[in-house]
């Protein structure tokens, strides 16, 4: 199954995009291997619309463009369901055993996501109650797909 990062707004060059970047290299090298793949990081500029209204339905269009059809989407958003590392993996490993091919999980921009994105997303999750800035998200769910890999094939990263 291959796995996208759908992100608004750019990560520049810095320690947050160093660190996502060893987390999501771990995660290309060691999930082939179990039959998951990185298959693309897309970033969009934040809409520069007038009001977060548009912005987000200006968002939400450019996430449905990159979303390849028929695929999983995966919201983050913090009213969205906990989930720990374990039920994590194995939401991942269960859309892989069912034999779908792509997974996108999204990040949206400062104002949230567009509420049309709700009903289209096959699962909403959030890594905590608090608001989190996209770049600290996006290293964040880069290491719980490494740790993902990594519960699924049984090596000693994660432990309890």
């Amino acid at each position: 199954m291959r796995i996208g990062l759908f992100a608004v707004g750019r990560l520049k060059a810095g320690p947050e995009k160093d660190l996502a970047a060893r987390y999501l290299d771990r995660f290309a090298k060691a999930g082939p291997a179990i039959g998951l793949e990185m298959a693309r990081m897309t970033e969009v500029a934040e809409s520069r619309a007038s009001n977060s209204e548009t912005r987000k339905r200006e968002e939400a269009g450019l996430l449905q463009k990159a979303h390849p059809e028929g695929g999983v989407l995966i919201l983050l958003d913090e009213r969205g369901k906990a989930l720990d590392s374990e039920a994590f993996a194995a939401m991942l490993g269960t859309y892989r055993d069912q034999g779908k091919r792509d997974l996108t999980i999204a990040i949206g921009g400062a104002d949230g996501l567009d509420p049309t994105l709700y009903d289209k997303a096959d699962l909403t999750i959030c890594l905590g109650k608090l608001t989190w800035p996209h770049q600290l998200v996006r290293i964040l769910i880069a290491e719980q797909l490494y740790r993902a890999v990594t519960i699924l094939s049984g090596h000693p990263y994660h432990r309890v």
